[in-house]
């Protein structure tokens, strides 16, 4: 393995969500990310959160099983899982007895409630935790529903990432402590504390708690998406005075424009005007228009579009091994690159192997494969 977080060593409890991403974005950074799957199967090009990761197939419903996955923690830096409060506890892989055999490990818990609090045993997905939080309330044109943005703000900014953040803090504390931790990731707090902004404004005044009413959330005639002559679009952003001149001088908009950008009196008539000047012209009309200018003009691409962008393209942020394209690993470090992909492992593939380096011998596997351990 190589990359930066080359040496550290992950196991992770297959799930689902922001948990494998987690995981996967450790592995791309050189990470040995062990997947405890539940059972043997076939490999899929198409599962690229189970990119570079090792796979083990245990039955933990049997003794023995759970006893080999102790045998994998004990090795391990880090432990990830997503399940809801006390399911680990009640297979025997909870904090307490994780820590007792490695007191230094780091226990990651991804939840969306959280491990404590009323709601702690509720399902959810990422619509209800943005629902609670007020991010949701906050996404959506003023005149219908809420628009929930897929499951990225609180399963992935919320969730995969606060998840990360918390075992890197705790991996650099290890460091003076010699001592593990637990890191309770809940989405309802991640995605409350990426609003900072949005709260520092509401307590500023500067921020109405209606939809399509400011700055960011497409009120200003500056800052949203626009219909194009083909039915496509192209997305604005020219928050700043000398970007915004750009823009109006390079969409043949009235120079007075500049002079009252920012006040929302005027908001509404101009979002119209600019609706019908940018159907004057195809998207790939307007992004060469826009092309290499200041203007914070830029077209909005399908999914299979974006890979094929010159700018990303130049970059190699998508690649497409066996066919499947996904985003390269991120970020870019100068000394430690990763290595080439390496692709999602069958579930169960690395059971032999990953159990022998924890100290199995042949005759021991072969005797939980008979019985129904090793799946």
């Amino acid at each position: 393995m190589s990359g930066p977080l080359a040496g550290l060593r992950v196991v992770e409890m297959a799930g689902i969500g922001p948990a494998p991403l987690a995981g996967q974005f450790l592995a791309d950074l050189g990470a040995e990310v062990t997947l405890i799957a539940r059972k043997s199967g076939k490999a899929e090009a198409s599962d690229i959160n189970n990119r570079g990761k090792r796979s083990v197939a245990l039955n933990l419903k049997h003794p023995e099983g759970v006893a080999a996955a102790m045998r994998l923690i004990e090795r391990a830096d880090v432990l990830i899982e997503g399940f809801r409060p006390g399911v680990m506890e009640r297979m025997g892989l909870g904090p307490e007895a994780c820590a007792a055999r490695n007191p230094g490990l780091v226990y990651g818990r991804m939840t969306g409630w959280g491990q404590d609090g009323p709601m702690a045993q509720m399902a959810g997905h990422d619509i209800n935790y943005l629902g609670l939080t007020g991010f949701l309330h906050a996404i959506g044109r003023a005149d219908d529903v809420p628009t929930p943005p897929l499951n990225m703000g609180a399963d992935y900014a919320g969730g995969t990432m606060f998840l990360l953040f918390g075992i890197m803090a705790a991996l650099w504390e290890r460091q003076t402590s010699g001592k593990g931790q637990v890191i309770d990731a809940a989405m309802v707090d991640g995605a409350s504390a990426l609003m900072a902004l949005v709260h520092a404004m509401i307590a500023a005044g500067k921020w109405s708690e209606s939809r399509e009413a400011n700055m960011l959330d497409g009120g200003a005639p500056y800052y949203r998406t626009y219909e194009c002559a083909d039915g496509k679009f192209i997305a604005l952003g020219p928050l700043e005075p000398q970007f915004f001149a750009e823009m109006i001088a390079k969409a043949g908009l009235a120079e007075e424009h500049r002079v009252d950008q920012a006040d929302p009196a005027r908001w509404a008539a101009r979002r119209e005007e600019y609706t019908a000047i940018f159907r004057q012209k195809t998207r790939d009309e307007w992004a060469a228009i826009f092309d290499g200018s200041d203007a914070c003009a830029t077209p909005v691409l399908t999914w299979s579009e974006a890979a094929a962008h010159p700018h990303l393209a130049a970059r190699e942020t998508f690649v497409a091994p066996q066919g499947v394209t996904q985003a390269a690993p991120a970020p870019r470090f100068s000394r430690t690159p990763p290595g080439a992909l390496r692709p999602p492992a069958a579930p169960g593939a690395d059971t032999a192997a990953a159990l022998k380096a924890a100290g199995y011998d042949d005759d021991t596997l072969a005797r939980l494969k008979a019985d129904g351990v090793l799946t």
